[in-house]
């Protein structure tokens, strides 16, 4: 019975991405037809020069702008395509004495009778109008349990802060530093809380700074991004479907890579032995291979959110100091849940719990969100595209 209450849940999140996917779309309201962006419609004949110059200058233009879809139509030797230059002529009250001459070219708000100089540099202005309308636009989507959203009023800045935030208050995340407290707070020292969270913490941070920054730069370097956006968006919709069949067949615990018994005893009995040393140099070395050992083994729990973002973050048309910038904001918002814990350890001598509440939810809402961005990176990668 779960495994079909599952399946049914995982339909339905999938349909409604599809859901918001076509909400993206709209109805050109002079085509009247569905529309992903700016069309140019360029009727022409094979025998035409005027048409041939016209063709050089939208192919340049399309190169420019390469977000506007142009579209051919031969109409001297097809007529399927005059049947469709006769509805463009109905639907854009094109006067008769204007009509029969090629080449004609139908923007989505005007259309333009032969070709020249002046009419190319009328097309492009035109385009650019219609472009800045295209961008200014709402943009809404359905996201399941949160309705409709406006993508257009949501920054590059924002989507960090969002995935960088929920990131970081992923129970696998800061369990370690959890414990780690634990064992420290009976011997009422804020200096050794100090040393030992303060290095653990700095050693997890970097960690993860150097994992994102080896996903951006790869995502950067690979010439088939198309290939690697359809793959990371499967993914990402993969990734989210695991979290949420965790959500749906909950058992109690705080982190399901490192939940069997033997595996947390293992950790606690290390941990331990890196606090039990005589020497600061032997602590500080015992945490930052205790962080980065542990997180390598979590990653498995976390790697969907730095991976949709890197992704994200490699569509961007920015600098390449913008691009470790922001991996660095993120990185600083992912350690805040970290940092709240050290802090309530250093000044008030007490302990972060988890509730079993928290940590079932946050595992739903972690899956919602990286199933929305895999099905987004798919089939609507533009909406994830800020500069």
């Amino acid at each position: 019975m779960r495994k079909l209450v599952f399946f049914f849940l995982c339909l339905i999140l999938l349909l409604s991405g599809f859901g918001f996917v076509f909400a993206q779309q709209k109805v050109d309201p002079v085509r009247n037809t569905i529309s992903n962006g700016v069309e140019i419609d360029f009727f022409s004949s094979k025998t035409c020069p005027h048409c041939a110059k016209e063709r050089a200058f939208l192919e340049q233009l399309q190169q420019k702008y390469p977000q506007v879809e142009i579209k051919e139509y031969e109409v001297i030797y097809n007529q399927e395509n005059q049947k469709i230059l006769e509805d463009f002529y109905e639907k854009y009250k094109v006067p008769e004495q204007e009509q029969g001459w090629v080449p004609v070219t139908f923007t989505p708000t005007d259309y333009f009778i032969g070709f020249s100089e002046d009419i190319g540099r009328k097309i492009e202005a035109c385009l650019e109008k219609c472009l800045k309308d295209e961008n200014n636009s709402p943009k809404e989507i359905k996201i399941p349990f949160l309705g409709n959203v406006d993508i257009s009023k949501i920054s590059l800045v924002g989507v960090t802060f969002l995935l960088g935030i929920l990131d970081g208050f992923n129970p696998c995340a800061m369990w370690i530093l959890v414990i780690l407290i634990s064992l420290l707070l009976p011997l009422k020292s804020r200096k050794r809380i100090a040393l030992v969270g303060g290095v653990f913490i700095f050693a997890e941070g970097f960690l993860y700074f150097l994992f994102m920054g080896a996903w951006l730069n790869i995502f950067l370097a690979i010439e088939y991004g198309y290939l690697t956006r359809i793959l990371i968006g499967i993914f990402g919709i993969g990734f989210g479907v695991w979290r949420i069949r965790d959500f749906l067949t909950w058992r109690p615990g705080v982190c399901k890579v490192t939940d069997h018994s033997s595996s947390q005893e293992k950790i606690v009995g290390r941990m331990e032995k890196v606090l039990s040393a005589t020497t600061i140099p032997a602590i500080i070395f015992g945490v930052i291979i205790l962080a980065f050992a542990v997180n390598l083994v979590e990653f498995l729990c976390s790697a969907g959110f730095p991976v949709m973002y890197t992704r994200i973050l490699a569509l961007q048309n920015i600098g390449a100091v913008q691009y470790y910038l922001y991996l660095f904001l993120y990185d600083i918002l992912y350690m805040l849940d970290d940092l709240m814990v050290f802090g309530l350890a250093f000044f008030l001598f007490n302990r972060f719990s988890f509730s079993d509440k928290y940590n079932k939810y946050s595992t739903l809402v972690a899956g919602i969100l990286i199933l929305v961005l895999g099905v987004l990176m798919i089939f609507k990668p533009e909406i994830l595209m800020f500069s």
